[in-house]
């Protein structure tokens, strides 16, 4: 009997922790438009699903950015129920992490503390609450398998620094907070690594330090657009003046990129083997710097993130095969 004494002590403080955490836990649903095939303006409406958690008694929503980079609406489920819109204000897409605004904060909503992932360890036991499949509220428990810093893993996203866990990672989990045992975020759950589709023991979640520098201090601008870089030959079959572009492929409704008059794709269409999303504009410049690369990319992040709102923001574009400028302001 005692030797069960142990294990029945560390299921009881997960169970304790998992009651502090829950609350601040939620469930997102987004609707977008995708292009439904080859004719211009064919489109269809896509629901998505993903988790979240509250940070603070404002109404911040952290979460990761794929669930919400190209939603039209976005509608946040708390643990009783009640439903609320939102609207992103911050993105790092190179992360994965995003950062959502709350159109009016429920009664009696608490929000999660924001812990400090530099003193997690290897070894360290994490709980890791979402809706996976839409199931409301359930926990996964594991350990922090290994970090990951910025620059070492996971090229497209070259700004993260991750937390590996075993922790169970299904669909619908992205965005979900991970919490060490004082009930703290210390990640935000991004993606998997599996061969088989399913869930093989690698989740990967962007560390809650990375996502308060990108989101909190930063405020890493948020475009609502998803973009397909061009270099080399497709470069070259676009009649680029470059060697690289941005074709941007969508667009989401309202967004900043909305306003400054942006054009999206309007059909697919395979190019060089690779379906892209084509008719719309192609970005040369942001701000007067020029896309060339990843280092680009970067600049022109922190260009705009420095930015305050109702200041210009510029842009040259590739249109029609003419080069046009464009400019609005930041919301």
């Amino acid at each position: 009997m005692a030797a069960l004494l142990p294990s029945t002590a560390r299921a009881q403080a997960v169970g304790q922790v998992f009651q502090r955490a829950n609350p601040s836990v939620v469930t997102i649903r987004t609707t977008e438009r995708e292009i439904a095939g080859t004719e211009p303006g064919q489109f269809t409406g896509v629901a998505g699903l993903g988790s979240g958690v509250l940070i603070s008694a404002d109404g911040k929503i952290m979460t990761a950015a794929h669930v919400v980079q190209l939603a039209d609406k976005i509608t946040v489920e708390f643990l009783s129920g009640e439903t609320v819109g939102a609207q992103v204000v911050a993105s790092e897409p190179d992360a994965d992490v995003a950062l959502l605004r709350l159109a009016s904060v429920p009664a009696g909503a608490v929000p999660a503390r924001l812990g400090d992932s530099d003193r997690a360890r290897i070894g360290d036991q994490v709980l890791i609450i979402g809706a996976p499949y839409g199931i409301g509220h359930s926990l996964s428990v594991g350990y922090v398998s290994a970090r990951h810093k910025p620059n070492t893993i996971f090229g497209a996203m070259a700004a993260a620094e991750f937390l590996q866990t075993d922790a169970a990672i299904n669909q619908g989990n992205s965005g979900r907070p991970m919490f060490n045992m004082q009930a703290e975020v210390i990640g935000v759950v991004s993606h998997i690594i599996s061969k088989s589709g399913g869930f093989e023991g690698l989740g990967s979640v962007v560390s809650s330090n990375m996502a308060r520098k990108l989101l909190l201090e930063q405020r890493s601008f948020w475009s609502g657009t998803a973009g397909f870089v061009l270099s080399s030959e497709l470069a070259k079959v676009f009649n680029l003046p470059q060697p690289v572009g941005l074709l941007v492929q969508r667009i989401a409704k309202n967004p900043p990129a909305e306003g400054i008059g942006l054009r999206p794709g309007t059909m697919q269409a395979t190019i060089g083997g690779q379906t892209l999303t084509v008719g719309g504009d192609i970005i040369l410049e942001v701000e007067g710097i020029r896309i060339e690369n990843q280092e680009s990319y970067t600049r022109i992040q922190e260009r705009l993130s420095r930015k305050r709102a109702g200041e210009t923001i510029a842009l040259k574009v590739l249109r029609e095969g003419r080069i046009i400028e464009l400019s609005g302001v930041k919301p």
